[in-house]
């Protein structure tokens, strides 16, 4: 870690896609206060949305939402938090906006939004991302007609032997399965078919086991869980604010101990707690975000920090460990153009 406590960093929208982000930022959060401080651009990137890192070695990731030709860049990571390019790789679709790493650290995986594809990056054994192993295409539609004309994968998530994509245009949670040779995805029967116009967008799984599923179009959170025959099955839904008008959820999470979940609500910009019982979930309480479109946010020890899109900020957040709820803690730290928070810890640098 760097000398001056733990570092996050921020993902934007740079210019290319109307934000004010220059790249990839770098705020250092001191462990105690969980207080953030700027510390500048860590990288020059197009509109780095989402982060994501290696599991063993000290690279990060960051796709780049780009309209005509998508791109994948990574970093090493330096001790004191600065990047050093690494590799940029075309990613074969438009607007990437999600990606995670196999647990053993041989691919990478990146979803693209607005093409609704899936791309595969063999990784050598620095980290570096090599050109695509394979291109996905997803196909579905859904019944809201200006979101929904054709597929679009949100999120892309390795879990155990299978590889899990959220779609928001088919109404979809894919399963796939790579090969871990060939690197070549083969689909499965789908691991969860939504209720129509539920537009899945991030999906999270519990300590128990459930599977959580946010729904931008809907502003549901449902939940599925292993029937008789080991097919996830429908198991509940509750709506993810009390406000009126329109709602559109981002990031879902969950606590370690799986007792909380939280949902990031955009429109009515709060932030939800759940209490997850292993059966359902039952909200406790909604804070205002203190900021205008919270897209991300991340759980560090008792503290949740909240990226607010539109009116530039980060919200730090402490949580009561008793209740779950968390509650405002400072002011907000100005940060151009947030869309993704990633804390970068000491297991990256073992």
């Amino acid at each position: 870690m760097g000398a001056n406590g733990e570092l996050v960093y921020v993902g934007g929208y740079t210019g290319d896609k109307g934000g004010a982000a220059e790249g990839i930022a770098l705020l250092r959060r001191d462990p105690e206060t969980g207080v953030l401080t700027r510390s500048g651009v860590a990288a020059h990137t197009p509109s780095p949305s989402f982060l994501g890192r290696h599991p063993t070695l000290p690279v990060l990731y960051a796709v780049n939402e780009l309209d005509s030709a998508g791109t994948v860049s990574a970093f090493t990571v330096g001790a004191d938090g600065e990047l050093t390019p690494l590799s940029v790789q075309q990613t074969g679709g438009t607007d990437p906006a999600h990606l995670s790493v196999t647990a053993d650290g041989r691919h990478l995986l990146v979803a693209n939004y607005s093409s609704g594809s899936v791309s595969v990056h063999p990784l050598d054994p620095e980290g570096a991302p090599a050109e695509r192993s394979d291109l996905l295409d997803l196909a579905g539609s859904g019944p809201v007609a200006d979101r929904q004309a054709g597929p679009h994968a949100h999120m892309v998530v390795p879990s155990r032997d299978e590889v899990l994509i959220a779609d928001l245009g088919a109404d979809r949670v894919w399963r796939t399965r790579l090969d871990p040779v060939s690197g070549r995805l083969t689909m499965l029967p789908p691991a969860v078919v939504a209720k129509p116009g539920t537009g899945p967008r991030h999906l999270r799984f519990s300590p128990d086991g459930a599977l959580l599923l946010v729904g931008e179009l809907s502003g549901t959170l449902s939940w599925y869980r292993a029937g008789a025959a080991g097919d996830l099955e429908p198991a509940g839904e509750v709506a993810t604010t009390d406000r009126t008008g329109e709602n559109f959820p981002s990031e879902i999470v969950i606590r370690p101990d799986g007792r909380f979940v939280y949902v990031a609500n955009r429109g009515p910009n709060t932030i939800t707690t759940f209490a997850w019982d292993g059966d359902r979930a039952t909200p406790v309480a909604e804070v205002a975000t203190e900021g205008d479109w919270p897209r991300h946010f991340i759980l560090a020890g008792d503290h949740l920090y909240v990226t607010n899109q539109l009116s530039q900020t980060v919200t730090t957040f402490r949580i009561d460990p008793e209740t779950g709820v968390p509650t405002p803690d400072g002011e907000p730290t100005a940060q151009a153009s947030p869309t993704c928070l990633l804390r970068w810890t000491p297991i990256d640098h073992r």
